[in-house]
């Protein structure tokens, strides 16, 4: 009897929506969910890997860019016009992309932006609306109503550990920390 399993970049990207449904239901189940979705996002990192090699600056059209990442979660607006598309890999994943289409309607710039450059950026008084520009939606947000602050939270991947990058932001939604450490959904050996 043959019992392969033939898996593609949309059935991953299903069964990635699924364990966070189920991760959200259930959260007492962390360790063994935790793993199976490290393992779908490695997946799905692959896929954005084919998806940004077939894309070229200055070549590919806006179309092109909805063709192989789909909708936005959001649409920024850039400097001159441009508009910046967010393809966000959070809760599972380890990046998010910032993606550029120019005025003449083709792609100028695809960036990850979880990495240390734009951490260093961050800094207090800065809005949440610029923090989310620069970065992308968050994996988590949480609130801490005595100490009247909100926490918003990345994953990112360093030296091929998982981490947590987080911006802490007062009631006005303004940066007044930032902290980076160890990812504690990750057991470590």
């Amino acid at each position: 009897m043959d019992w392969r399993i033939d898996i593609n970049c949309s059935s991953l990207v299903n069964f990635t929506g699924v364990c966070m449904h189920i991760r959200n239901l259930l959260p007492n189940l962390r360790s063994g969910l935790v793993l199976g979705l490290l393992a779908a996002t490695l997946g799905l990192t692959a896929c954005d890997q084919q998806r940004i090699d077939q894309l070229e600056d200055g070549v590919a059209t806006e179309g092109d860019v909805r063709l192989k990442f789909g909708e936005p979660e959001k649409v920024w607006e850039g400097a001159n016009g441009a508009r910046i598309f967010e393809y966000n890999r959070q809760p599972a994943g380890h990046v998010n992309y910032m993606i550029t289409i120019g005025t003449d309607g083709k792609m100028t710039a695809l960036r990850q932006v979880l990495t240390p450059d734009n951490f260093a950026k961050v800094q207090p008084g800065m809005a949440m609306e610029d923090v989310r520009k620069m970065l992308g939606k968050p994996a988590k947000i949480t609130p801490f109503e005595f100490k009247r602050e909100i926490a918003y939270d990345w994953r990112f991947m360093d030296s091929q550990r998982s981490r947590l990058f987080t911006v802490y932001f007062d009631p006005d939604y303004h940066v007044l920390k930032t902290t980076t450490m160890d990812d504690p959904d990750v057991q470590r050996p």
